[in-house]
């Protein structure tokens, strides 16, 4: 049977097929597991690092740490740091040599911190409870009711027919699909699972192809898409569950939460000028398009697009039920700081009515939650639990200050700068989120209170950073998934990805100083005298 490039069920995730790994990739994955059993061995029973046997239980930001320490007393405390940091950097390895598959070694790292004591088992096994592992299945609930009703078909449909006539305003459009998109899903893997087969099918009318005939065209789309995917998130605090940690470990410092509209107000400008900043980039300096490239190449190609669009019918009684439902939740969660309802729980809400009988809007079957993701989730957030238990990063930060002779007249630009460097650079390196927040907001809250600067004018720019993920393939979900379209190489991505990245910091940097202090996050500028 001839496959149709045009239907779009082929470019289910599920249907997606396996791409072949180079041979960096195959000998990464090879060396992986070595090097991971090697770097645990080596931190939990060989190598004594001294600022982990001299904890100051002064020195220790975190309560939990406070707690630890309290009840185990210095010796067992530091040797469980030392634990922790074997299984850190053992998971770090196994995440970005993809050894091993990610829920997998999530799996081993719970179980490794329950073995070795730094976490207790209730603690550890906890994490597949976080308010924000609930606020990521409801979202998958709410996203599937976008696909099980059509909805987010006939939207994208129309937006393309009504304004994709030529290349241009296609990836112009997806930009909107991504903004609104952004606005009502938090969970950035299930908004790729919804437009995959939408830009998938554009790319294939455009004549993209995979494998060794890539166009600029395919590189183009699935690329825009994986950018505005993750910086959409980052305009809205409900984006991703990493945005809601991160506020919360803020709020917990700070002792006043932070709001949907505190966060937009902040974030959505920026986020929505590095899309169009994303799309010039890529149509003008990186993946120009030839002139055979600005038209639909498929005959018919957007007449088929007609016909999927006229299959769909008048919008039905569902699609109008999902519409007000999502209206409701978006204003109940932008108006959070008048009925403080939390996100997760304004999420649960809206997933018990979409699973309503008979009244409801989509059935379970039809719900498809990636569980793998969500073992893979509640690994990462072990790994942070154990952090937060032992405070390594405080602990790390503290040394390394100590040992530079770093004062205490250090400049708050210096601090601002070093620290949304750090947080959005490590996104090279880590492929969590999630993890990313639980390390480095704690290191800002730390900083700060160190140096006796605000919370709020180093922890939120820190925060701000955390979405910047597309740059390779592990830095994110969504990343890993397009990656396997073969639509583009990992240099391609690098050289957009990382440009935006550059960009995205001197944005903040200069937010820092102008809409950031508008605001009163930097009440006097990154470049003030306190």
């Amino acid at each position: 049977m001839t496959r149709d490039p045009l239907d779009m069920h082929l470019y289910r995730i599920e249907q997606l097929p396996a791409r072949k790994k180079g041979d960096v990739e195959r000998r990464l994955a090879q060396a992986g597991v070595p090097l991971a059993v090697l770097a645990f061995l080596l931190f939990a029973f060989v190598v004594e690092l001294p600022f982990l046997q001299q904890v100051n239980p002064d020195g220790l930001v975190s309560s939990a740490a406070k707690a630890e320490f309290s009840a185990k007393g210095s010796e067992q405390f530091s040797r469980n740091n030392g634990y922790m940091l074997a299984i850190f950097l053992a998971s770090i390895i196994l995440w970005m040599t993809a050894a091993l598959p990610n829920y997998l070694t999530s799996l081993m790292l719970i179980s490794a911190l329950v073995l070795t004591g730094v976490l207790t088992e209730q603690r550890a096994y906890a994490q597949l409870g976080h308010p924000v592992m609930w606020l990521n299945i409801m979202s998958f609930v709410l996203a599937s009711m976008l696909v099980a009703t059509g909805l987010a078909k006939r939207a994208a449909l129309w937006l393309i027919l009504r304004f994709g006539h030529t290349a241009s305003s296609v990836f112009v459009v997806f930009i909107v699909l991504n903004i609104a998109l952004s606005a009502f899903v938090s969970a950035t893997t299930a908004k790729a699972a919804i437009l995959l087969p939408l830009f998938m099918v554009i790319a294939a009318i455009y004549s993209a192809r995979p494998g060794e005939g890539k166009t600029n065209f395919g590189r183009s789309i699935v690329l825009q898409n994986l950018l505005c995917i993750n910086l959409g998130a980052g305009a809205f605090l409900t984006g991703s569950g990493a945005n809601l940690l991160a506020a919360a470990l803020i709020a917990g410092a700070v002792g006043t939460p932070i709001f949907f509209g505190d966060w937009m107000l902040a974030m959505f400008p920026i986020m929505v000028g590095l899309m169009f900043v994303t799309y010039l980039l890529a149509m003008k300096v990186f993946f120009p398009l030839a002139p055979e490239e600005r038209l639909p190449q498929i005959a018919g190609g957007m007449e088929r697009l007609r016909t999927e669009y006229d299959a769909l019918g008048p919008m039905t009684g569902r699609e109008r039920r999902a519409v007000v439902l999502f209206l409701v939740i978006l204003g109940l969660w932008a108006t959070d700081q008048l009925h403080g309802v939390s996100p997760t729980a304004v999420a649960f809400l809206g997933g018990i009515v979409a699973l309503l009988p008979r009244i409801g809007i989509v059935e379970w079957n039809d719900v498809d939650i990636p569980w793998h993701l969500m073992l893979f989730s509640a690994g990462a957030y072990a790994l942070g639990a154990g952090l937060d238990a032992t405070d390594l990063p405080s602990i790390a930060v503290n040394a390394f200050f100590d040992h530079l002779g770093i004062s205490q007249q250090t400049p708050f630009w210096l601090l601002y700068l070093l620290l949304t460097g750090v947080m959005l650079f490590s996104a090279l390196l880590f492929q969590s989120k999630t993890m990313r927040a639980m390390i480095f907001i704690p290191i800002a809250i730390g900083v700060a209170g160190r140096f006796d600067y605000s919370v709020l004018s180093l922890a939120l720019p820190v925060a701000f950073m955390i979405e910047h993920v597309y740059v390779l393939p592990f830095n994110s979900k969504p990343a890993a998934l397009l990656y396997e379209t073969d639509r583009y190489t990992m240099s391609d991505a690098f050289r957009l990805g990382f440009t935006v990245m550059v960009i995205a910091w001197i944005l903040n940097i200069v937010a820092g100083e102008t809409w950031f202090r508008y605001l009163g996050i930097t009440p006097d500028g990154v470049f003030g005298t306190f």
